[in-house]
């Protein structure tokens, strides 16, 4: 039975997630095959690449640069997280992404975006991170109305949390049937309907799909969840979610505020990375 990590988004509530993830790093643990969604897949690269601190470090000092992430950005690119520097100067020149690791770790490893002529989910085991592996991540990650759709693979695509937020069901039909999932919002929180169909209705006129996704999302986002407490009580899903609702914005600039999430979810990791490894070895044992 092979082991899966799995990384639902939430901008840089993502930083939490990564304090776990680069704890287990730190332990040595190793999954047959991650998938990521949105900033779950931007930043959980770094675990194949095996790049702990990574993702704190270049959010942190590129919190300032409009090119990063802006209104400035937006309003010069149609993309508030820019395009070329975000996905393209940054981890081939200024904080470089160790591809060559990468590409040699055996890890799967998948992202999750949305096809804006459907609004159905479209999976991408990305292989390498050249040129057309990072546009994927930046796929992953493009929201709507902030963000222009991304044209790879032959598809217009958008963030996949659209459609697919915390993607369990799929990676476990792939065979990966030991899984952990990482969330990040605390355990109880249900979606609501978003606020903000007025201006989806006018931005994303173009893509009919996607506003019909949009107002039903928290419906799928709240299934998914229904689905995922279902699968943690029957042993073979480890969940791990912060204690209380993480307090930083989606693009968040306060230096401060970004340690401070990536640190709790350091200590979240490291107050349970015993039940982690008890998790893993258990199928280890049962499998052998």
């Amino acid at each position: 039975m092979k082991t899966g990590l799995v990384l639902e988004g939430g901008g840089l509530r993502v930083l939490f997630s990564m304090g776990i993830m680069d704890v287990m790093m730190e332990h040595g643990i190793r999954f047959d095959g991650i998938i990521g969604v949105s900033a779950g897949a931007t930043m959980g690269c770094n675990y194949k690449s095996h790049q702990p601190g990574r993702a704190l470090r270049y959010n942190i000092n590129f919190a300032d640069d409009w090119r990063y992430c802006s209104l400035k950005s937006w309003i010069r690119t149609g993309n508030l997280v820019g395009a070329e520097f975000a996905y393209h100067t940054l981890p081939e020149q200024l904080d470089i992404f160790d591809n060559t690791t990468y590409t040699q770790d055996p890890t799967d490893f998948c992202v999750v975006c949305t096809d804006t002529a459907t609004a159905t989910p479209v999976y991408r085991r990305v292989r390498t991170m050249d040129y057309e592996g990072l546009e994927w991540l930046r796929a992953t990650a493009s929201l709507p109305i902030v963000s222009e759709n991304v044209n790879v693979g032959g598809l217009q695509l958008l963030d996949g949390g659209i459609v697919d937020s915390i993607p369990l069901k799929y990676w476990q039909s792939e065979g990966y049937r030991r899984n952990i999932v990482i969330l990040t919002q605390p355990a109880g929180f249900r979606k609501k309907r978003t606020r903000l169909m007025p201006f989806f209705r006018i931005f994303c006129r173009r893509t009919p799909a996607i506003i019909k996704a949009m107002a039903r999302r928290h419906e799928m986002y709240n299934a998914q969840l229904d689905f995922l407490a279902e699968e943690v009580k029957k042993g073979d899903t480890l969940l791990l979610c912060p204690d209380a609702p993480l307090r930083i914005g989606r693009t968040e600039t306060n230096r401060q505020k970004m340690q401070a999430v990536y640190d709790a979810g350091r200590h979240y990791g490291e107050r349970h990375i015993g039940e982690i490894m008890r998790f893993l070895t258990t199928e280890a044992t049962t499998t052998a």
